[in-house]
């Protein structure tokens, strides 16, 4: 790992805190993208910094300029994580051959040799035959 100057010490990082500040100062309202100049300082100390201790340093969000870091090295943006993910149900298979044995409370038996049964059939057969369905 590369070492890093101490943020504290670097020269010019005290200018661009002071310009970000002047411009929140006199911007015209709250959601005002910042200067691309600034944000090109912001980046310039954060290549030779860190992300975080640059963000930390000169009060930007973290992940925005994480983002135009990676954009200044030519690098893809991180991809979204997507909020909401579908999985396809799966499709009904059948069980195969089986030999299905029940025995019920009252004496009863029954012994059948299948194929092809899904377990929802399944499932239907031994409730008809018990008298649940």
């Amino acid at each position: 790992m590369a070492h890093r100057e101490s943020i504290d010490t670097t020269t010019g990082l005290e200018d661009v805190r002071q310009r970000i500040a002047r411009w929140r100062e006199t911007r015209t309202h709250r959601g005002a993208p910042m200067p691309a100049a600034l944000w090109a300082a912001a980046v310039s100390f954060a290549q030779r910094h860190g992300v975080a201790e640059t963000a930390r340093a000169v009060r930007v969000d973290y992940g925005t300029l994480k983002t135009r870091l990676a954009a200044a090295a030519g690098a893809e943006p991180p991809a979204a994580v997507p909020a909401f993910v579908e999985f396809a149900a799966a499709r009904p298979t059948g069980l195969g051959v089986c030999v299905i044995a029940i025995d019920s409370p009252r004496g009863r038996r029954l012994r059948i040799e299948v194929s092809g049964l899904t377990v929802a059939d399944l499932v239907a057969v031994t409730q008809g035959w018990s008298g649940e369905a």
